[in-house]
This record gives structure tokens, sequence and C-alpha cells, in this order.
């Protein structure tokens, strides 16, 4: 385990304020397996559920679920795409838009839907990918510049010209435990070359696509230092982004993950631990292979361990302990239902995964669209009344 920031202030910044320190607190302590005075809580809200929960609550045009709620960390994004450029439309009307981005993907939106569709990619043969030459990881646009970028800009919404990264981080941390964040050479893969050429490469070119992955992942480690060092102090822990499994296993066998993604997970892990941050892994599916490696390599917490992957954090706490904290996990398919009873049952079982402090309740990827306002609401009511130390759960008490 690294070693936080806990005190909140750097030399030459705004001071925070006392609840905000209050949040730090909270969250480093999980991270550390202490029991802080309740459970911290936030997550990941698409742009439909905000708006639905606006509408459903009766709240203002702008609010915010992250500043409602008070919740208790945000994750910053700076731009990680290779090539720094804008998006090149394709074609656009009122209903959808399709643009080429700088992962040189080609991406559909159709605003009434949830998500974009990545239709084709300029890197398309495993030769393009072998000779691909990025812009600099250090290049200062990426944290000082507003721009285009795919990760910020093509989602569940459309935005062009997204915010400097460094102002996005000062506007938020008066109030928020500011972490930032970087994708592994997984994530970059899929949205650099897409899922399927990625494991068809690895199966026919496995050890020349090995050191493409090196090279890929020595350049996210490079950008991860420069964005820690552009965050001059500001950051209060780090993120790494990296789909590598899916609802039964991981997308690659895990010896192949072992000897060329895991590294440069662990350097990362390490970067940010020298910088007294904590490190949380964003990786969807069933990672149940290679759980015992995020373990040893030192990471603070697993996120978002999909339940519906299989993934639950109450039996992984009895497997692992405190050897690894949780971020996530509770169903969100349950919070679509919109049974109060299902809800209830749910979040309090998920919280005695808390129990000695190592989890961050969040939903088990993030809070969609077909979450109703009023049932987010109650979530946290929820955690807010039941995730106060020292927990009592009730019936829905479990040993651990």
């Amino acid at each position: 385990m690294g070693m936080f920031n806990t005190t909140g202030k750097v030399a030459g910044a705004e001071m925070r304020k006392d609840d905000t320190l209050k949040k730090l607190d909270r969250m480093n302590k999980a991270l550390r397996h202490q029991e802080p005075d309740r459970v911290p809580i936030s997550d990941f809200f698409w742009g439909g559920f905000t708006k639905r929960w606006r509408e459903e609550l009766g709240l203002a045009a702008d609010a915010n679920p992250y500043y409602h709620y008070d919740l208790d960390w945000i994750v910053t994004i700076p731009n990680m795409d290779p090539w720094i450029r804008p998006f090149e439309t394709l074609s656009e009307t009122p209903e959808e838009v399709t643009v080429k981005t700088g992962f040189g993907a080609i991406m559909h939106k159709h605003f009434s839907f949830p998500m974009p569709e990545m239709r084709a990619w300029e890197t398309d043969t495993f030769e393009k990918l072998q000779r691909a030459e990025f812009d600099p990881p250090d290049d200062a646009r990426r944290f000082f510049s507003a721009g285009d970028n795919q990760i910020a800009g093509v989602g569940d919404g459309f935005q062009r010209n997204s915010p400097p990264w460094i102002e996005t981080v000062k506007s938020l941390r008066p109030d928020f435990p500011v972490y930032g964040s970087m994708m592994e050479a997984s994530e970059c893969l899929t949205r650099l070359v897409g899922q399927e050429n990625m494991m068809m490469w690895m199966g026919e070119y496995p050890d020349e696509m090995g050191e493409v992955i090196n090279r890929i992942g020595a350049f996210y480690l490079a950008m991860a230092k420069a964005e820690i060092e552009a965050g001059a102090g500001l950051l209060d822990g780090f993120v790494i982004w990296g789909d590598v499994a899916y609802k039964k296993c991981t997308f690659m066998s895990p010896a192949y993950w072992r000897q060329y993604f895991k590294p440069w997970v662990a350097q990362m892990i390490a970067l940010a631990h020298a910088h007294g941050l904590p490190a949380i892994y964003h990786g969807c599916g069933n990672v149940k292979a290679i759980l015992e490696d995020y373990i040893e390599i030192g990471l603070d917490a697993y996120n978002p361990l999909e339940a519906k992957a299989g993934m639950d954090a109450v039996e992984l706490r009895r497997q692992y302990g405190h050897r690894l904290g949780f971020c996530g996990n509770c169903d969100v398919q349950v919070w679509e239902s919109g049974d109060r009873d299902a809800i209830k049952r749910e979040v309090l079982r998920k919280l005695n995964a808390a129990k000695g402090g190592g989890l961050i309740f969040q939903s088990d990827h993030s809070v969609t669209s077909g979450v109703s306002g009023q049932s987010y609401d109650y979530v946290v009511k929820l955690v807010r009344e039941f995730g106060r130390y020292p927990l009592q759960l009730g019936e829905f008490d479990e040993a651990i």
C-alpha cells in the first residue's frame, strides 16, 4: 500500500473546505482498510440518467449528482488520444454524428442512444499498428489545452472542445478528492484497433503483438508521469483504465496478460504510490483468474466488480480478506428494477464487504439511464444511514 496524501493542502493552491478534507480522510482510511466515520460513496453517471434524475426530482437544469449528494470522490480524464487533433466530422444531422477521432476511430453517435458505436479504425492492419507513431506522451496540450478528445468527448454524451484537464482539476478540488487517471495498453488497443482485431492479432502474432503492447504500455506510463507532474500536487489519487475481461473470463489467457500487460500496470501503480497517491484499477468483466495478480502488484482497490459478470464483493472479501480494496459491485440491474425491497437487500448485503474498511460504495459499473431518480436517491439514503460505523446491517448482516 502507498502512503497517501492526507493534508489536502499544496503550497500555492487554494485552501480546501473542511468537508472536502473529511472526504479525503474517509477515502484514504477506507483504502487503508480502516473504518472511517462512514463508507465513502460516489459513482459514474450516464448523461441520460442525470437528465432523468433532474426531471424526476424536480431539480434545476444544471443540477449535478456529485454536488447534490456531496459525494466522496471524482475522477478526471486528460487527453489520452494517440494523435492530438480535432474530430474530423464525416457526417452530421440533428439526430446523429459520425467523426474520426484522435485514436483514428470512426465513431458514430446517435444522440438518442446511450452509447456510441465504433464502426472502423484508421489502424486496420497489424502492419499499420506496428508502424504507428504517436504524438508525445508529455505534450502539454494533453493537460493544459482545451480540445477534442475521444474519451471525454464521445461517450454517452457528445462534446467538442473539452476544457483543459488542469482547469477541471482545479475547479473540482475545493469540493471533492480529485483523482487523475490514465488508460493502459489494453484499453488503448480496444479504441485504436477494436477488440476483435486486438484479440485476433494476439492469437496470430503473439510475440510481435507483445512488442506492440510493450511499446504502448511504455507510452501510457510516460503519459501518466507527465499527468502527475502537470497536476503539481493537486491530485488525491489515480485511476488506471484497462478492461481485460468479459462476463466469463479474461479476453486473453492469464499467462499472456501476465507476460505483457501486468508489468505496465505494476509500474503505473508504483508510479502513483511514489507520489503518495492510492491507485484504483477500473476493469470490467470477470477478473477472478488474475485478481491475485493485482494484489501482488500493490493495487489499492479494484473497480467496478461487475455483479452481472459474477463478481461479489462479499464473497471476495471472504476469499481475499483485507489484501485488496473494493470499489463498486452494487448491482445496477437491481437499481433499475425500482423495487425498493430488492434495492435495500442489495445495498445492505454489499455493505458487509465494508467491515474493517476497504470498500468504496458504487454501482457495479455506472448509473444508467434505466435507473430512476427516486431509486438512486434511495440508494444514497440507504448508504448514508446504514453505512455509518459501526455497521448495523440487521437481517442483512453476514459473517465475513
